[in-house]
């Protein structure tokens, strides 16, 4: 069987399925790409309603929430090199459907838990499954749609599959949480899971294998201990404090972490994270402004979804209508940056994205104490479409900058940054509202703190982020 991106005629036997409508390509992959990413997203967002409830059931406190959220992303960004290099060395189709029978495994044990930890024990698992499920998604779609504009079209789908999963998440864990309980936030994963392993094994043709790839273990271990002390030290803040020696020493042991990994990846033969790939602007400026935006929305959602609830009193399905506005904006972002990005290349797309984001967080922040919900309205919408809008081209960027070997690694590198900023923006938003005495100060705080991050971002586009295609790093 050959590759899916090859030509038109070198599809897998009975491959008929609908194709893309102006070049022919098959849908399949998307299909089957889409699907466990789907899973994957809407796994960070539908949480956010349910974890107050979550908490009053099984007595967790504040910090128990956050780790409740912040477990699976830390475990998420903390491997997804690994499953990036394992996907470049085994085949990515290989380590893909690896990640969706654990994802939908830990769902059901996090459906079944009994107590915080149990539930923390099995989410630390479904991050593991999410690690492997998204470096092989975007490296599947560069096999498959290997022209630019077909990529743009499939990216473009890709990241409109994370504004559903964000839109759909909220409104679906509230309506689950107060119907037949927050479990089912868990069980849902079950048939997705299951619907996407199976179509992902009938039509989504093998990838090749590298077997002079091995994983660098050394590295990976610097940088899970970088990433997990990272984000113990931004949870624990705000119940210990910023001056407690725990989280002092935590922060100081981040820096020998991180030089340890740095170290590691100059002398690796092998490298997981070869280092000439961040000479390249495009791969590691698009990587920085992946992190700065998922800081800014995520810590907006979690932070948002706590105030409407603790607050003012909401119930999870009504807050789950509340965050509507913010999430629903991503559902066709993607898809709209993606069209647009043929005409005008990717750099004014992520620049507009991130200052609408700035403007929308820096409006709730200036909105006064107790501002009306509709006052509200619009700085959700501005940043639930500007992170949107400007997912495409970033992910378009880095991808593009890679060559075909690192694929799976340029993919990881950009969804770890990404999902280091969401834990970072959950776990710093947590510890503000936990560690000021009026919630609202906190709130507020948390919301200027995510408008500095998408001005940061913005600025960050214009010198790193070419006017059209970029060319590749030599492999």
């Amino acid at each position: 069987m050959v590759r899916a991106g090859g030509p038109e005629g070198d599809r897998p036997e009975g491959h008929t399925e609908t194709g893309h409508p102006e070049t022919g390509r098959p849908l399949a992959p998307l299909l089957a790409v889409c699907a466990g990413y789907f899973m994957v997203i809407l796994d960070v967002t539908v949480i956010n309603v349910a974890v107050p409830v979550v908490g009053r059931e099984l007595s967790a406190s504040l910090t128990g929430i956050q780790w409740i959220t912040d477990g699976y992303t830390l475990v998420f960004a903390g491997l997804l090199l690994t499953g990036g290099a394992l996907g470049d060395r085994l085949g990515n189709r290989r380590i893909f459907c690896t990640g969706v029978v654990v994802f939908t495994a830990a769902s059901v044990a996090c459906g079944l838990a009994q107590s915080t930890g149990g539930l923390v024990a099995a989410r630390l698992c479904e991050g593991l499954g999410a690690a492997l499920i998204v470096p092989g998604s975007l490296a599947l779609l560069q096999q498959a749609y290997p022209a630019p504009a077909e990529r743009s079209w499939a990216f473009g789908l890709w990241g409109s599959m994370a504004g559903i999963a964000a839109s759909a998440g909220p409104l679906l864990g509230g309506l689950l949480v107060t119907t037949v309980g927050w479990r089912w936030v868990f069980f849902i994963n079950v048939p997705v899971g299951c619907a996407c392993l199976l179509l992902t094994l009938r039509r989504v043709a093998p990838s090749a294998r590298r077997a002079d790839r091995p994983v660098d273990w050394p590295a990976q271990c610097a940088l899970i201990a970088l990433v997990a002390l990272l984000i113990a030290v931004l949870n624990e803040a705000g119940r210990r404090g910023w001056t407690d020696p725990l989280i002092v020493t935590g922060a100081v042991l981040c820096l020998p972490a991180a030089g340890a990994f740095v170290l590691r990846e100059r002398l690796a033969r092998t490298p997981v994270l070869p280092l000439r790939l961040l000479h390249s602007r495009a791969m590691s400026g698009g990587a920085a402004i992946g992190l700065l935006f998922n800081f800014a929305f995520y810590g907006m959602i979690f932070t948002a979804s706590l105030y409407f609830q603790h607050q003012r009193g909401l119930t999870a399905l009504r807050t789950g209508l509340a965050l509507f506005p913010a999430v629903a904006m991503t559902m066709f972002a993607s898809v709209l940056s993606g069209r647009l990005a043929r005409r005008t290349g990717h750099r004014p797309l992520v620049v507009t994205g991130m200052l609408l984001g700035a403007a929308g967080l820096a409006g709730w922040a200036a909105a006064g104490r107790n501002p009306d919900y509709v006052l509200l309205v619009a700085p959700m919408m501005a940043a639930g479409f500007g992170t949107s809008f400007a997912l495409t081209g970033s992910t378009a960027t880095v991808m593009s900058a890679a060559p075909d070997a690192y694929s799976g690694t340029a993919s990881a590198l950009f969804n770890t940054t990404r999902q280091i900023g969401s834990a970072a923006g959950v776990a710093l938003g947590g510890s503000l509202l936990a560690a000021t005495a009026d919630f609202t100060t906190g709130l507020r705080t948390s919301m200027a703190l995510g408008a500095i991050a998408y001005l940061t971002a913005a600025a960050l586009a214009l010198f790193c982020i070419p006017r059209r295609a970029v060319g590749r790093v030599v492999g």
